[in-house]
């Protein structure tokens, strides 16, 4: 068994809360119903991105709405419609957002019109389990986790690569329960997060754009689930929401740097790197409907489709 020095410790703080007139509290859900034990809640928090002028740009799953939040904590509600948005990234092409919709599958959003149309809603004439979490290579391939309900019971979960050209590959069928993802930056290897085995597993990509030999990467323990949303800065560190536990930041080789600890004890799902000098993580904290943020020691990298132009009007630099 190896064992590591304790990571340095870093209390987050609040930056925003979803405003009382947004929320929907009381109101029951399909998506709660089998994803929330059937509690009700007011919203649930996902898919935190930067657009190119450096707005802050958040999902809410049980109620299909998109928000954008300013750098001084101004909620915009600029999207709602028939669906459940759970990750969502910005388009190489800057103009638009990608929507991974547990739902409806890969959707696209235009933010100025709020317009939500589909991209991709079947492999093969077959839908999807559940779109969670997406990733966009520096080349525009998309690649996106299928999970649904699957889990240790049921590890059928899927990872999808959809190239730039427009052919749609299924890498690997056989996750219990794939959720965030991220490509190294070599682009050599996938990491995704497996809720239901509290693992982040490691996959190769091969020269024939397939997966070989694929293992654990970061074995971890507790919390409320397991890893959720990934996150990677310039030195190839990996950022990890872990629900319940908050962020945990390791290096490349898999040893733990820093922990990331919420006020509470949050449901923190996932998170983007912003900020001046983009070393600040925004975090969903999906129960309360928070933002929290910290900052980090190295800054994000630089995500694809946006953050090359600076800080445009909010003063927030958005990174990935």
């Amino acid at each position: 068994m190896m064992s590591f020095a304790p990571p340095r410790e870093i209390v987050a703080r609040e930056f925003t809360r979803m405003p009382k007139r947004f929320r929907r509290d009381g109101k029951r859900t399909e998506w709660a119903d089998y994803n929330r034990g059937g509690q009700a809640v007011g919203c649930f928090l996902e898919g935190p991105c930067f657009d190119r002028a450096g707005n802050l740009h958040v999902v809410d799953i049980p109620f299909g709405r998109i928000f954008s939040i300013s750098s001084a904590g101004a909620w915009s509600l600029i999207a709602e419609y028939d669906g459940w948005p759970n990750g969502m990234k910005l388009h190489p092409d800057g103009r638009r957002f990608v929507i991974a919709d547990y739902k409806r599958g890969i959707m696209a959003l235009d933010p100025g019109s709020g317009r939500v149309t589909p991209l991709v809603e079947t492999y093969r004439s077959e839908g999807f389990k559940g779109p969670n979490d997406l990733h966009v290579a520096p080349n525009g391939d998309l690649y996106f986790t299928d999970q649904g309900q699957t889990g240790l019971h049921d590890p059928t979960g899927r990872v999808y690569r959809l190239s730039a050209r427009g052919r749609l590959d299924c890498l690997i069928d056989t996750v219990p329960s794939p959720n965030g993802l991220v490509l190294n930056k070599a682009g050599s290897q996938l990491l995704v997060a497996v809720t239901r085995a509290n693992a982040i597993w490691r996959l190769p990509l091969m020269a024939d754009g397939g997966v070989s030999k694929v293992g654990i990467f970061i074995q971890l323990s507790g919390g409320l689930g397991g890893p959720d949303g990934l996150a990677l800065d310039e030195d190839d560190n990996l950022a990890v929401c872990h629900l319940g536990l908050g962020v945990f930041l390791f290096d490349r080789v898999g040893r733990p740097l820093v922990h990331v600890k919420p006020p509470g004890a949050g449901l923190t799902t996932n998170l983007a790197y912003g900020g001046p000098e983009g070393r600040t993580i925004y975090v969903t904290e999906s129960e309360t409907g928070a933002i929290l943020t910290a900052e980090m020691p190295v800054r994000g990298r630089v995500a694809s489709g946006g953050g090359r132009r600076g800080r445009g009007r909010s003063g927030v630099r958005p990174r990935d």
